[in-house]
């Protein structure tokens, strides 16, 4: 998403967040994230392990001739591990741009549906101190009486990573 300065109701100028965001669900929380970040949704697959990979890393899968590693958010969030069903999906994401990024599957529990959040519907993400790393979470979305977590694809790694990550090729 192309972030924007804005004035909001208060006065204060901030980042512009409105956008199309994919809608999808861990652990029964919304979550969403970019569309322009997506790349597809696939079924769940096979996918390779590797050896002495992160904990979070399920492996690889093969995606019309392309190498792609494939992580359990669950997994990377800290939320418990279950088995996958008929609506567990991988969502295809871009991480970075065309010249110095990679492409990661990640899985989630299922995919809602894509919607257009206005900003008058977007609050700053919670800070939880230094010590908790918060800035994969881009905002929180008010949509009829839910909360939906909207999620930074950029930073959904950490440096270190993100370069195990676009390694695996």
């Amino acid at each position: 998403i192309m972030e924007r300065l804005h004035m909001s109701q208060s006065g204060k100028v901030g980042l512009d967040k409105e956008g199309r965001y994919l809608i999808f669900t861990l652990n029964n929380e919304d979550y969403g994230i970019a569309i322009q970040s997506v790349k597809e949704i696939i079924g769940m697959r096979p996918v390779r392990s590797i050896p002495q990979a992160p904990s979070f890393i399920k492996g690889v899968i093969n995606l019309r001739n392309k190498v792609i590693p494939v992580i359990d958010l669950r997994a990377k969030f800290s939320i418990p591990v279950i088995d996958y069903h008929d609506r567990t999906c991988i969502v295809i994401l871009e991480i970075g741009g065309m010249d110095s990024g990679f492409w990661v599957g990640v899985i989630v529990d299922s995919v809602a549906e894509v919607l257009n959040i206005q900003n008058q519907n977007i609050d700053d993400s919670p800070f939880f101190g230094k010590e908790n790393d918060t800035s994969y979470i881009l905002a929180m979305a008010k949509v009829n009486e839910r909360v939906k977590i909207l999620l930074n694809a950029g930073h959904l790694f950490k440096q270190e990573e993100a370069r195990v990550l676009a390694g695996v090729r």
